[in-house]
């Protein structure tokens, strides 16, 4: 088996629960979930779906460089809306972070999401 490393930031915001912010096995990343918190505060970011989602990739950004990578070697991300009407403005906010090639992607619409936000994202990304 490979060794694992826990990856930490204080970039981003302390999981809020009995997980890590991210694992390194081998040259693969798996991030946990990502909400629209601010790391300084762990507080939601007060805004709609644009504000929240820009949070949660600059979360993620956070976690991919503190394993020493970016958001242009994440090759997965999942994406959870409480409200699929808003698909659109996600789309849009994630091509501020991300180009082509994309990442290989999934929306998943969901009921509820941790502190009542309206937008959570998870990732994998492989290094070098």
């Amino acid at each position: 088996m490979m060794p694992t490393e826990i990856i930490q930031t204080s970039r981003a915001p302390a999981a809020i629960g009995p997980y890590s912010q991210a694992v390194r096995s081998g040259d693969t990343v798996y991030f946990s979930g990502q909400i629209p918190l601010d790391p300084a505060t762990g507080e939601v970011v007060a805004g709609d779906i644009v504000l929240q989602a820009r949070r949660v990739f600059e979360n993620l950004r956070a976690v991919a460089e503190a394993a020493g990578g970016s958001l242009d070697r994440i090759v997965r991300l999942g994406l959870y809306l409480t409200d699929l009407s808003q698909f659109a403005a996600v789309n849009a906010v994630m091509q501020e972070y991300f180009s082509a090639p994309f990442p290989a992607r999934s929306t998943v619409g969901v009921a509820a999401l941790p502190k009542g936000v309206a937008f959570e994202a998870d990732a994998v990304m492989v290094l070098d």
